[in-house]
């Protein structure tokens, strides 16, 4: 790569900040712009654009080599499997260079004489960024409304189509969470409407069709800003909830969705500490609560007497070693997520005491609960792949278990499972605790000697797990001799509640050593090159990417730090920037000394220092809505003067993206490449 060329410097501007009668003072404060529109600002991020564009030139070659090979893997015209709700069976399909998909409906399962419901390229077509938020569709099959978000910031705009005659309506509704939600009417909606500043959702509005949105009506507003607000309803049909949710604390409020003139009513009030969920069906309540359960149970409640805790029939007790994951109802059958020794099962329970499980063989997978919309079915539909076993969609009887498989996702080209192998390994860390790594690599260029070229990633945050599941873009590496392998560290839920509760708050640190630890093993066990190992890592992940990169930079030699939370102390000491109240829970409040003292001691960009890191690459969107473009900005340029040597530090902007990146199939797969081209033009740079 060439080091002629000369990296973007930023000015210094001092700007003091004191906490607890202790001062810090950062350099580039004055890169926040809430507006994204500050020239100067602006311009270095062209700036840093074209100084990527420029190192990674003499591989565009590989980029685009990269790019095409994952392409030639997806199937151009492809649909989804039809799934009956209702009167009718709806599918999305995608056809040719297109990005976005065609979404249909039909009144047959052969989708014959098929309805177009959206095209998403042509409402996309006027955009850099386009995003469908939601699609409902009103009790009477005939109304539909859909969201849109077109600049990645997750604020969006809530449209009407008639289905009958594919008119819409001249309703409109603006800065919106993104989710409808139809009462039985067929005629009012509920949607959850954004405060614009710190992009939370805290209010609730009744709008009527054919009526102004400044005529809708608010019906619930949430003063706590550490909550997180959404809609939903019963899987009966009868009731419409209001969800509230703070990292460990729930509530729920719910409306009979007959009479959406009522005001909605408190289902179960908040209790520091309780998390849980509530859904209706026939004449009970089903609660999954993790009241004096850690790892959840679940409940049953008479509707009279829900509000009250003590009225709730345990159905099935806390286990330590099992940690409830979700639910879902039938009429016949009701399916509880579980997770056990870090696999997924679905455990399907009739009413009358019997159950059996739904089981799968790969050593280490990824299954969730498909779209299953109508509770009088006799089977679920179940999503599931690993990492050698393409996303497939199987159909299980409830009754007996029996799987059929619907459809298994093509892989154009010379893939066939039978050449890779996947591994789950259980390895000791510095504390003793055994952590979860799942891995894969082509059977015919592996050696368990120490030669080959690795990439790690993790994530380890929010409690939410990174299951092994099959990537075609993953073998692009793979077919060049990498092992890829997912750290199960610390922070998600791979080995029940208390594997969160160990990887946040005051034990954040347990993420960053687990990590640190499962690389230098898997280097000791002959997996990996100790000079040829790669870490990956976005949001949550990208603090992780920066916390390791401080604590152990000689570990890696290069990184890929994505969408990344790096400035993890201003933010979370500043209330007006969107999300900050929610992670209290979290990451501490560093209002607090000692929370403050906690996140001070990994903050990424609070402890760069001056050492040798290794060669990163860090993407980020302009319109991010999660974490703000700055954090990364802010941090290259702090990097870029403390590094001691001359490693490539390259900084990609998405002008028109947020947190989610790139819309579109293949637009997606260029972000992609860029990483994949980093890392193997490193690779062999170092050969």
């Amino acid at each position: 790569m060439s080091q002629s060329i000369s990296a973007p410097i930023a000015k210094k501007v001092p700007h003091i900040l004191e906490t607890h009668s202790e001062q810090r003072v950062d350099n580039y404060y004055w890169m926040r712009d809430d507006n994204r529109k500050d020239p100067e600002i602006l311009a270095h991020l062209e700036a840093e654009n074209e100084y990527l564009k420029a190192v990674m030139a003499p591989h565009d070659a590989l980029k685009d080599q990269l790019f095409e090979e994952m392409k030639g893997r997806i199937v151009k015209d492809d649909s989804s499997v039809p799934v009956k709700d209702g009167k009718y069976w709806y599918m999305s399909e995608v056809a040719g260079d297109n990005e976005y998909a065609f979404h249909y409906r039909a009144d047959n399962a052969e989708m014959q004489n098929k309805q177009l419901l959206l095209d998403v390229n042509e409402l996309a077509a006027s955009y850099e960024y386009y995003d469908i938020g939601d699609m409902a569709v009103s009790q009477n099959d005939e109304l539909m409304a859909y969201s849109e978000d077109t600049d990645g910031r997750r604020i969006y705009k809530v449209k009407f189509i008639n289905l009958e005659n594919g008119e819409y309506l001249s309703d409109e509704l603006e800065n919106t969470e993104g989710q409808v939600v139809w009462a039985n009417d067929n005629r009012t909606v509920f949607y959850v409407k954004k405060d614009l500043q710190t992009l939370l959702g805290f209010q609730v509005f009744r709008h009527v069709l054919g009526t102004p949105q400044s005529d809708d009506i608010l019906v619930y507003e949430e003063q706590d800003r550490q909550f997180y607000m959404g809609l939903g309803k019963s899987r009966d049909d009868s009731q419409i909830y209001i969800y509230l949710a703070a990292t460990e604390t729930s509530e729920q409020w719910a409306l009979d969705a007959n009479n959406p003139e009522q005001a909605f009513e408190l289902l179960c009030a908040r209790l520091e500490g309780h998390e849980f969920g509530i859904d209706k069906f026939a004449d009970q309540y089903f609660i999954v609560s993790n009241h004096q359960a850690k790892n959840f149970k679940l409940c049953t409640a008479k509707l009279e007497g829900i509000a009250d805790m003590a009225n709730w029939q345990t159905q099935i007790a806390h286990r330590d070693d099992v940690l409830i994951e979700g639910l879902e109802l039938f009429n016949s059958h009701y399916i509880v997520t579980e997770r056990c020794l870090g696999q997924t099962r679905f455990v399907v329970h009739d009413y009358q005491g019997s159950s059996h499980t739904l089981a799968f063989n790969d050593v280490c997978y990824s299954a969730q609960m498909g779209n299953n919309p109508e509770p009088e079915s006799n089977s679920v539909r179940i999503h599931y792949s690993s990492l050698t076993t393409p996303s497939s969609v199987y159909e299980c009887d409830l009754a007996t278990g029996e799987k059929q498989c619907l459809k298994q996702q093509q892989v154009l080209g010379a893939f066939s499972a039978d050449d890779y192998a996947s591994e789950r390994l259980h390895i000791t860390v510095r504390d003793g605790v055994k952590v979860p790594v799942s891995l894969v690599y082509k059977k015919s260029l592996f050696k368990k000697d120490g030669t080959n070229p690795m990439l790690q990633y993790g994530y380890g945050a929010y409690g939410i797990t990174i299951d092994p599941n099959f990537s075609s873009n993953t073998l692009s590496l793979l077919d060049r001799g990498f092992v890829y392998a997912i750290a199960h560290i610390r922070g998600s839920e791979m080995l029940g509640r208390q594997w969160y509760e160990q990887g946040k708050k005051a034990h954040k640190q347990n993420s960053f050593n687990d990590f640190e630890d499962v690389t230098r093993s898997l280097v000791e066990q002959g997996y990996a090159d100790a000079h040829k190992i790669f870490a990956s890592g976005g949001s949550a992940g990208g603090l992780l990417m920066g916390a390791v990169v401080n604590q152990a930079p000689e570990l890696y030699l290069g990184v890929g730090c994505h969408v990344p939370f790096l400035d993890v102390l201003t933010t979370m000491l500043d209330e007006s920037i969107p999300l900050t109240t929610n992670e209290y829970d979290e990451w501490g409040n560093p209002n607090n000394e000692a929370d403050y003292q906690t996140i001070k001691a990994y903050s990424p960009y609070d402890n760069l220092k001056p050492q040798a890191y290794p060669h990163i690459l860090v993407t980020t969107g302009l319109h991010d809505s999660q974490v703000q473009y700055w954090e990364p900005m802010k941090w290259v340029a702090k990097l870029r003067e403390t590094k001691t040597t001359d490693s490539l530090l390259l900084f990609r902007t998405d002008m028109g993206a947020g947190h989610g990146g790139a819309s579109g199939r293949f637009k997606r797969l260029e972000e992609i490449a860029l990483e994949q081209a980093f890392f193997i033009s490193l690779l062999k740079q170092a050969l």
